[in-house]
């Protein structure tokens, strides 16, 4: 008889995963690496389809992800004990999910064993993007997460 064992990201708390383990529940969507637009009045964020200059616009992966804080001094590392106060990641997140006691997606590369599953499965923006350098006022590049498309 054959065991199936039970994923880490239902077993563990966050805070009790390795660092591997943390890293592979994200599925390199790259949302979380785009300029975000806030409301200042209703807290409401929105999404533009201009990313860091960091993220590599064809694989959605950061180029210098380990160096990412000291060249992008604004850039936001995710760690365990700061999930839950990121209203602005996408509901689709496996970090957001899991926080919220919810399934990841079936598309989830932990799930499919691929890392372009997410792709593949259009979730994320790969081939929507547009560098930071080249954007021009974010209000011009806002994007609509359920389709990725511009407003």
């Amino acid at each position: 008889m054959q065991t199936t064992k039970t994923p880490f990201w239902k077993t563990k708390k966050f805070e009790q995963m390795s660092k591997d383990e943390w890293e592979s529940l994200c599925d390199g969507c790259g949302l979380c690496c785009l300029h975000k637009l806030e409301d200042a009045d209703s807290g409401e964020v929105s999404y533009t389809n201009v990313a860091c200059r960091l993220l590599d616009t064809q694989t959605c992966r950061c180029k210098k992800y380990s160096g990412r804080k000291k060249l992008v001094p604004d850039c936001i590392i995710l760690t365990p004990e700061d999930v839950s106060k990121f209203h602005w990641m996408p509901e689709t997140c496996a970090y957001r999910l899991i926080a919220e006691d919810k399934p990841l997606y079936s598309w989830h590369p932990l799930l499919t064993g691929s890392a372009l599953s997410v792709h593949e499965a259009g979730i994320s923006i790969i081939g929507n993007l547009i560098s930071e350098r080249d954007a021009g006022d974010l209000q011009d590049h806002l994007i609509n997460l359920k389709t990725c498309s511009l407003k």
